[in-house]
């Protein structure tokens, strides 16, 4: 036969002639002897390759496992940092719309990954804070700014100043959102902006004229004064662009980023709120308790503290034509006042020379400090230290709003009485206003080591500034929208209206019962103005005094026993005459006694 028709075997890729684990030999006689790969390898190989693979399956399995725990580890620390930033409760319940379920999932889907892309952008940042630790029998507080200025870089060292201002102080200062600009402002008239961190001065006025306080607005490119008759407003070149006439004599000045509001307190005892976009007044409340010195604005809700002169501080918001909560902290005036960042802690320094902690949430003191002198200035960190400054002394306590702790975490003195103290947003520089300038100390610990760029960037170009305003107008908030719990806003009732209904009638029936039970229901009920002993006037006496017991009331009950004794005993001894048991037997009893 030719090659070309004689049939060729070609090795297949499976079970062929060149198959994997066995090898044919061809004998003379034609047949196939198969041999296989563990027949021709010797024994000790066979079995060092066997040990060879029992570890590596072992380390295989170990490795897995470890890549296990750590994905599980990785899993619950990505879990509770992500509980940090969530806002609000979840939505339960259903609603009867497709659509407007649909909206709403897709609202709380859009909210849950940004709690987590929160949750893992922070796991990514690498600075972190530190404080000062002592060794042995040495304590934090009795560290010096010189010592702490040879300790560290010399970056931190150069935020280290004294300004000189003997001319025209005691000074107010107040730093931007960002922690990059600061502002002074002398109570005899002295007002300059400054990039403290550059050095470089952005404005100076000599108003000639007494200013109680200053106040930054949305960004360092204007700010408000609170001046002797009246509140002015500043742009970054020292021109004056706006009057308030309407903030008359003020003392204290606030400003809400997120509404756009400016709000003051002076000594008409009066809170004001100015929208400062539209140029009209949100809101004017009259507190009632006179003059008013202290003003902060709350970071977490917005609502204004007001401290007064009995002791009180008072909650405000813009549209609220009452106070939303009164709290007495002090027997004396109040002099200074902090909130905390998470809205959750207050501190109040008053005349009796006690510093106290409060918590917001429930309105009840936590502990309290006592300090030499009434504490003139007080402030709260990001990190939570408090600062509280009396005489020419400003003493900084660590955990102090969680804790009662018995020694202050630093202590400074300054070269005359200080007058207003606030830390330096991400950095740990407290600023102190005196008598004869300002001041700066460094206090290691006090600033966030990691700044959000969206929210407040120190390193923002002109630019960045500008495209953070339209944002900041386009995402402006409504004024009636601060209230204490900025959850409420947007939440929804999962309940039908029926059930609705039928709460709202079980609730008006209970009030109704306890208005009943304590005599609470004639104020406002609907009653027919009657004359005689039934009157309104006659019946709501007699309720409310239906518990009183006096001397005209215990005479008036022993008649009517009196009464009743003599007429159980008549009956007793048989019955009585007609003209004694009719209508008109107590006329006959008056006649018989007047004969």
């Amino acid at each position: 036969m030719s090659a070309v028709g004689k049939p060729v075997n070609r090795p297949k890729k499976n079970g062929g002639l060149f198959s994997k684990g066995a090898v044919k030999h061809m004998t003379e006689d034609g047949s196939a002897n198969e041999e296989s790969d563990a027949e021709r390898v010797p024994r000790r190989l066979r079995e060092a390759a066997a040990k060879s693979d029992g570890k590596k399956s072992k380390r295989n399995s170990k490795r897995d496992i470890e890549a296990d725990d750590t994905e599980d580890e990785a899993t619950l620390e990505l879990e509770k940092r992500t509980e940090k930033y969530k806002r609000g409760a979840e939505v339960k319940g259903k609603v009867r719309s497709k659509k407007a379920q649909a909206a709403i999932d897709h609202a709380q889907k859009r909210r849950v990954e940004a709690a987590k892309s929160a949750a893992r952008s922070e796991m990514l940042l690498t600075e972190s804070g530190g404080y000062l630790e002592a060794e042995g029998t040495e304590r934090t507080f009795k560290f010096t700014q010189r010592q702490i200025a040879e300790n560290v870089d010399i970056g931190s060292t150069d935020k280290m100043f004294n300004l000189k201002l003997d001319e025209f102080g005691p000074y107010n200062l107040k730093y931007s959102v960002n922690g990059r600009h600061m502002l002074l402002g002398g109570r005899r008239g002295h007002i300059a902006s400054v990039d403290w961190r550059n050095g470089k001065l952005g404005c100076e006025l000599h108003l000639r004229e007494t200013v109680r306080d200053v106040c930054w607005l949305h960004n360092e490119s204007l700010f408000a004064v609170a001046q002797k008759s009246q509140a002015y407003i500043y742009d970054h070149t020292g021109a004056e662009v706006h009057s308030l006439s309407r903030h008359i004599q003020p003392t204290a000045l606030g400003f809400m980023p997120h509404h756009m509001l400016l709000a003051s307190t002076g000594m008409t005892g009066r809170v004001v709120y100015q929208d400062v976009t539209e140029g009209r007044v949100a809101g004017e409340h009259r507190s009632g308790y006179g003059p008013s010195h202290v003003l902060r604005i709350s970071p977490y809700n917005a609502v204004a503290h007001v401290g007064h002169g009995n002791g009180v501080v008072t909650l405000w918001g813009p549209q609220q034509p009452q106070a939303l909560a009164k709290v007495h902290c002090h027997r004396g005036p109040v002099q200074a006042l902090a909130l905390d960042s998470s809205g959750t802690y207050m501190a109040t320094s008053g005349l009796d020379g006690r510093v106290r902690i409060w918590d917001i949430r429930r309105f009840e003191p936590l502990h309290e400090y006592r300090t030499a002198r009434p504490a003139q200035a007080l402030d709260i960190s990001q990190r939570g230290l408090l600062a509280a400054a009396w005489g020419r002394s400003v003493s900084i306590w660590k955990d102090a709003l969680t804790t009662r702790v018995d020694a202050p975490y630093m202590r400074h003195q300054l070269e005359a009485e200080v007058s207003s103290a606030g830390f330096v947003p991400y950095d740990d520089v407290l600023g102190c206003g005196h008598a004869q300038g300002v001041a700066s100390v460094l206090v290691p610990g006090a600033g966030e080591p990691n700044f959000d760029a969206l929210v407040a960037n120190p390193f923002q170009t002109p630019r960045q500034r500008q495209e953070t305003e339209v944002r900041m107008l386009l995402d402006k908030l409504p004024a009636d929208s601060v209230q204490l719990d900025p959850n409420f806003i947007g939440r929804m009732d999962p309940r039908s209206r029926a059930q609705q209904h039928s709460d709202s009638l079980a609730d008006a029936q209970m009030r109704h019962a306890a208005a009943r039970g304590s005599g609470a229901h004639l104020d406002s009920a609907v009653r027919n103005k009657t004359k005689g002993r039934n009157s309104t006037a006659k019946r709501y006496a007699r309720k409310r005094n239906a518990n009183v017991v006096d001397l005209k009331r215990l005479q008036e009950m022993e008649r009517l026993e009196k009464d009743l004794r003599e007429s159980a005993a008549k009956r007793r001894k048989g019955p009585l005459p007609a003209h004694e048991t009719g209508a008109l037997h107590r006329f006959y009893a008056e006649k018989n006694s007047t004969r």
